[in-house]
């Protein structure tokens, strides 16, 4: 298929712990079930989503010359994935996160940023935009070498070839990120998608209906604020809604939103109203938390359909 996206941002080489019922003492030897290795990073999960969902894409990131890289590299077209545009790091390794998922509490993430830090606006050649209708970009503010002005220069060219933009962000929790980092982009942005968390740090504001106040009024079109099992907040120009979240047993939270955006981008792509490509989006959303990883869960988009139907 020829890819119709552009999933740009972080790559990480991913390794899951499965659920822990505590975390071990120090000095003590707390015996799991296997690890879970996977190309990870909001621009990997979004392109893996999307390619169980029937949907071609093209990644743009920055991978090291190691075994890790390999592995990003080679996961990611063995799905059918373009990797034509993910380049290598000569001076840093890929990066990489633990995760570490405790029983009746949130997961723990260790990460080093590695050839992420690499990525920069030269990375965006013209062939990766040739024949994409939507333009991804997740992990923005974990992106060192990612100017404002080349995130700009990227959605201008994606809006001038008739594509849709999307900007997701990622803040650890060590941050000063503020909106003054988003002023120049969120004109650019058709969708922008913080967390709860994320948009709190950013704006200020407890409140998800102000946040998302707060970013429509600095020039994003669309703003949904996801919330875990609490839904999301969506603001439009002309309409404000939450979006309950649809319930299943959770296993592992990660890549929900990354998994949710890659179900809002398959209604982008078919043209269904915002309402329709929502309720799609959260059922993919929340089947990604159904088993170890990011994307395990997910399953054809006919079956999304008939979870849909069901509720």
């Amino acid at each position: 298929m020829t890819p119709r996206v552009l999933c740009a941002g972080i790559l990480v080489g991913d390794l899951f712990v499965p659920p822990l019922p505590r975390l071990p003492t120090a000095g003590e030897l707390l015996v799991t079930d296997d690890f879970l290795m996977g190309a990870g990073g909001c621009a990997a999960n979004v392109a893996v989503v999307l390619s169980k969902l029937g949907v071609a894409s093209t990644v743009v990131g920055r991978v090291g010359r190691d075994s890790f890289g390999d592995f990003v590299t080679d996961s990611l077209a063995g799905l059918g994935i373009d990797v034509s545009f993910i380049w290598r790091s000569e001076t840093m390794g890929t990066a990489k996160t633990v995760i570490v998922p405790v029983a009746g509490d949130d997961r723990r993430y260790i990460h080093t940023v590695g050839a992420n830090a690499d990525l920069t606006g030269h990375d965006f050649v013209p062939g990766a935009l040739a024949g994409i209708d939507v333009v991804y970009l997740g992990g923005y503010l974990v992106l060192p070498g990612l100017r404002p002005a080349a995130v700009v220069e990227l959605f201008e060219a994606a809006h001038r070839l008739g594509a849709r933009t999307l900007l997701d962000v990622v803040l650890p929790g060590d941050t000063h990120a503020s909106m003054d980092d988003l002023r120049s982009i969120l004109p650019s942005v058709d969708f922008f998608l913080p967390n709860d968390d994320e948009a709190r740090q950013l704006t200020g504001e407890r409140d998800p209906e102000r946040q998302a106040t707060v970013f429509n009024e600095a020039g994003a079109e669309t703003v949904i604020i996801t919330m875990g099992s609490e839904g999301l907040l969506v603001r439009t120009a002309t309409d404000t809604r939450r979006v309950s979240a649809p319930s299943v047993e959770l296993v592992d939270g990660s890549g929900a939103g990354d998994a949710f955006a890659a179900g809002l981008i398959v209604g982008i792509l078919e043209g269904w109203s915002l309402e329709r490509s929502l309720q799609f989006a959260c059922e993919v959303g929340a089947l990604a938390c159904t088993a170890l990883g990011c994307s395990a869960g997910i399953p054809d988009r006919q079956q999304v359909f008939r979870r849909m139907a069901a509720h």
